[in-house]
C-alpha cells in the first residue's frame, strides 16, 4: 500500500499544479488515451521536473499536484527518483491529475477507463495521496450519468488497491452545473472527492453554482483570471475564495496560473498574496 511522499499535511495550505508551470517545464506535450506518450526532449533552459520540488520549497510552498503529461517518463527508476526528490524537499504530492480520458464516451469509454486505471500504479509509485479524474466529457443525460457513476466506482475500487483516493472536478460537459456534480457525488456515497475549480464555470449563476458544490470540496483549484496586461481579476478571485471559505474548506488551495505572461512564478506570487488571508482557519 502507498505511503505518501514528503510530509503528510492537513488543513488549509498552498499548493501548485504543474500546469501553472507548463512553460517553465518546457511545455511537455499533452496527450491522452488515443495516443502513446510522445517522444519529447525539454528545450534548453526548461526546469527539469526532478528539480521542481526543491524549487517549490524555496518558493515557500510544500504541496504539489502533477499533471500526467508533465511526467517525462513513467519508468520505475524515474518515478523513484521523483519520489525521492519530493521527500528530500519535504513536498507533499497531493495528487496526480489524470487530465485525459472520457469514461462516458459511448464508443471509447472502456478504452479510456482502462487508460485511466493504468495511471493508478504510477500514482502509487510517486506516493500521491489522490488521483483526480474527469467524470465525463459527454453532455448530461440519465444514461451518461449512469456510465460515469459505474466507471468512477470501478476506478475507486481499483485505486483502493494502490492506496490512493479518487477525486473528480467540476470540469467538462458532464459536470458543467451543480445538479449533476451533486448527483454523482451523492450516488458514490462519499467515496469520490471533489476538486473544486474556480475557473471552469462562467455565466450569471457562477457564484451560486459554486456555492452549491463548495461543501463537497476536498481540494481547491484556485484559478485567477488575468487580463492581457497581466492584471488579475481580484474581485472575482476574492468572491470565489469567500465562497469556499464560507463552506468550511480545510484542504489545499492549489494555485492555477495560465495567464498570458510567461513569468509563471510571478503569476503564482500574485495569486499567493490574494489567497494568504484565507489560509487561517
Amino acid at each position: 500500500m502507498n505511503v505518501s511522499t514528503g510530509r503528510r499535511q492537513t488543513g488549509r495550505r498552498l499548493s501548485v499544479s504543474t500546469w501553472s508551470l507548463h512553460r517553465t517545464l518546457g511545455r511537455p506535450p499533452i496527450y491522452g488515451p488515443d495516443t502513446s506518450q510522445p517522444a519529447w526532449t525539454p528545450p534548453d533552459g526548461a526546469l527539469p521536473l526532478l528539480d521542481l520540488p526543491a524549487k517549490l520549497a524555496d518558493f515557500g510552498i510544500g504541496t504539489l499536484e502533477i499533471c500526467h503529461f508533465s511526467l517525462p517518463s513513467t519508468a520505475p527508476a524515474y518515478l523513484a527518483d521523483l519520489r525521492a526528490a519530493l521527500a528530500r524537499a519535504e513536498v507533499e504530492l497531493w495528487s496526480l491529475l489524470i487530465d485525459g480520458g472520457d469514461i462516458t464516451h459511448p464508443e471509447h469509454g472502456a478504452r479510456d477507463l482502462a487508460w485511466i486505471e493504468d495511471w493508478l500504479p504510477v500514482a502509487e509509485a510517486l506516493g500521491a495521496r489522490n488521483v483526480r479524474v474527469v467524470a465525463g466529457m459527454q453532455p448530461p443525460a440519465p444514461e451518461t450519468i449512469d456510465r460515469s457513476v459505474a466507471a468512477l466506482r470501478r476506478i475507486i475500487d481499483a485505486a483502493e488497491q494502490h492506496g490512493v483516493h479518487v477525486m473528480t472536478e467540476n470540469w467538462h460537459a458532464l459536470m458543467d452545473g451543480p445538479a449533476v456534480v451533486i448527483e454523482i457525488l451523492d450516488r458514490l456515497q462519499g467515496d469520490v472527492g471533489l476538486c473544486f475549480d474556480f475557473g471552469n464555470w462562467r455565466g450569471p449563476d457562477k457564484y451560486a453554482d459554486l456555492a452549491a458544490i463548495a461543501p463537497y470540496a476536498d481540494s481547491c483549484h484556485a484559478k485567477c483570471a488575468f487580463d492581457a496586461a497581466g492584471a488579475p481579476d481580484a474581485a472575482d478571485y476574492a468572491r470565489c475564495l469567500e465562497i469556499v471559505d464560507a463552506a468550511g474548506f480545510a484542504g489545499p488551495y492549489t494555485l492555477i496560473y495560465d495567464g498570458a505572461s510567461a513569468d509563471e512564478w510571478h503569476g503564482l506570487a500574485v495569486e499567493r498574496e490574494m489567497v494568504a488571508p484565507f489560509l487561517l482557519e
